[in-house]
């Protein structure tokens, strides 16, 4: 469910507010624009998308109707409008292979904020660790604890059931426990 203030925000931007939009863009931009870096790794590319995706909203904003979530609407708004945007600029040559190909989720040392004690050496191996899970798996993972969506937002945003989020995260979760167990145990065999 989303705060009062998002409620209040959307409803405003919906009547034309233009104060509303401004926070809304503000608050919104940065979060999609690092999503946008995940599916299409082309800063260009997120940042053209990005300012036409707001651009629409604000233009068509009287046919948008209320919504649940405004964060959900926009992440699975924004991903839509940029693997379209994708395709129309041919640097794809269909949605599918965007989507099967495209989504390079990779995490970098510096997304991570498990802790602050974790030396360098330990957020590199998580890191790797991460890197080892399926495109499909890290975009869960990602969408999950770094945009803190909901498995149902999760679900709606890449067009799979909410089960299948489920089974993605408990897969995720099975194998970083496994590789985990494996990096400690190679430490330990190391002494």
């Amino acid at each position: 469910m989303q705060t009062n203030k998002e409620e209040i925000l959307w409803r405003l931007f919906l009547e034309g507010n233009a104060d509303a939009f401004s926070a809304i863009f503000k608050l919104y931009y940065s979060p999609l624009h690092n999503y946008g870096l995940k599916i299409c790794n082309n800063t260009q590319a997120t940042e053209d998308c990005l300012q036409n995706f707001f651009i629409y909203l604000y233009e068509h904003r009287k046919g948008i109707k209320e919504v649940k979530s405004v964060k959900s609407y926009l992440f699975i708004s924004f991903r839509r409008s940029l693997l379209t945007y994708l395709k129309k600029e041919r640097t794809y040559t269909d949605i599918e292979s965007v989507k099967a190909k495209s989504l390079n989720f990779e995490f970098s040392a510096e997304e991570l904020r498990i802790n602050q004690e974790f030396t360098t050496a330990k957020k590199e191996t998580v890191t790797k660790i991460l890197n080892t899970l399926s495109t499909r798996e890290r975009e869960v993972i990602y969408l999950k604890y770094y945009s803190k969506l909901s498995t149902s937002d999760i679900a709606t945003t890449m067009s799979i059931t909410y089960q299948s989020v489920s089974n993605t995260l408990q897969k995720a979760f099975t194998k970083l426990r496994n590789n985990i167990e494996n990096n400690m145990l190679a430490a330990v065999l190391k002494k």
